[in-house]
């Protein structure tokens, strides 16, 4: 008694009915993707938040990023106890498939992991290809061979979800003997719509991190600032001195902490800032810069032709030509380098940019322009 009659008979109805199912699964998927990408972002930024309020000692960031995870665990406590009660595992049928072909994987333990190809051949729709692994004990394997009937359990609403009944009942042992069931055409294959394991944890792991990524981007100025905003107020005495008068002025901020150095990278042009605010003007006649200070002199009375904009000065290239001063200049131990920017002389002239270096050796410096191209060099033991 073949099966493949009856699912045939029906199939120009029945046909269509996969395609919805695996639409119903695949929303069901996206939403529960999007679910998860919200809920990893929001726990990634809060998780953020609480470490950014630490850094930059900002009590309301604080509570606000502490709140929202106390909310994402009320939720998750919440929705844990509600989902057994609220979702029941749907409902399986038996039919009866045809093994298209089978492979044990390396096991040790009794239980042997097997792979089937299957032709699976319901009594109320066409018949379908799908693949399973599923794990047989030693001693069953043999019952099971290429082209021939097995029982088996399947899901109307998730046809991909199909496992071999390894002890039929009497009737089914019956009719799996006297059935002959035609292979599929491998159109018919289905597949879960489902995302892997790795999958789901890698779109976790991305959204945690894009979440936290974009709560320290909102922060990235308080952050960059608060370090030297810090290390200036707990030494006054070494990290400022200044004095004005109508006509002159002058200001120096000292970077503070054994790993701290103004040529990390955006230290210098955030100590700049600072200085700028300090002298309430970017026009300044003067810039020094050593590894850990930072002084600016001025003059009000000075034409702006006569100055140097603190801002317009590209400190990404200075560490790069400090660089270059401390090691093409003959001076193989340098023990100390210093930045002097002064005015251009003559109409039209930019900025001069002066690297000094100093060892054991001697003095040896380097002069560049205001867009970092050097434009002369005198290394240790040459006159100018």
């Amino acid at each position: 008694m073949g099966t493949t009659g009856q699912g045939q008979a029906g199939q120009d109805v029945d046909e269509v009915d996969v395609p919805p199912v695996r639409r119903r699964s695949a929303v069901r998927v996206l939403l529960a993707a999007l679910r998860l990408t919200v809920v990893s972002a929001v726990t990634g930024g809060a998780l953020a938040a609480l470490v950014v309020a630490v850094v930059i000692k900002d009590v309301p960031v604080f509570l606000t990023g502490g709140g929202v995870l106390v909310v994402l665990i009320l939720i998750g406590v919440v929705a844990g106890r509600r989902s057994p009660a609220g979702e029941e595992p749907p409902a399986g049928r038996i039919a009866l498939a045809r093994i298209e072909d089978l492979r044990a994987t390396s096991g040790e333990s009794a239980d042997v992991p097997v792979k089937f190809r299957l032709t699976v051949a319901p009594d109320d729709r066409p018949a379908y290809r799908v693949k399973i692994e599923q794990h047989i004990n030693l001693v069953d394997i043999p019952a099971y061979r290429p082209r021939g009937i097995a029982v088996v359990e399947y899901h109307p609403d998730e046809p991909w979800k199909v496992r071999i009944v390894t002890r039929p009942t009497a009737e089914w042992s019956r009719r799996a003997e006297d059935a002959e069931i035609d292979s599929a055409p491998e159109s018919t294959v289905v597949v879960s719509p489902d995302m892997s394991e790795g999958s789901w944890c890698m779109l976790t792991l991305f959204a945690f991190l894009a979440g936290a990524a974009l709560l320290v981007l909102l922060f990235r100025g308080e952050l960059f600032t608060s370090g030297d905003g810090d290390g200036a107020a707990a030494k006054p005495p070494s990290s400022s001195s200044s004095s004005s008068t109508s006509r002159t002025f002058s200001t120096s901020t000292t970077v503070s902490g054994p790993s701290t150095s103004l040529l990390t990278f955006g230290v210098m042009r955030v100590t700049a800032m600072e200085l700028e605010a300090r002298v309430d003007t970017a026009y300044v006649t003067e810039i020094t810069i050593e590894d850990h200070r930072m002084a600016v002199r001025g003059d009000s009375t000075r034409p702006v032709s006569e100055t140097v904009h603190l801002q317009s000065l590209p400190y990404e290239l200075f560490p790069g030509l400090v660089r270059e001063a401390r090691t093409t200049l003959g001076v193989r131990d340098p023990r100390s380098w210093r930045i002097d920017v002064t005015p251009g002389s003559g109409a039209g002239a930019g900025p001069r940019v002066r690297v000094t270096v100093t060892g054991k050796e001697g003095t040896a410096h380097l002069d560049a322009d205001a867009t970092g191209r050097v434009t002369d060099r005198r290394a240790v033991g040459e006159s100018g």
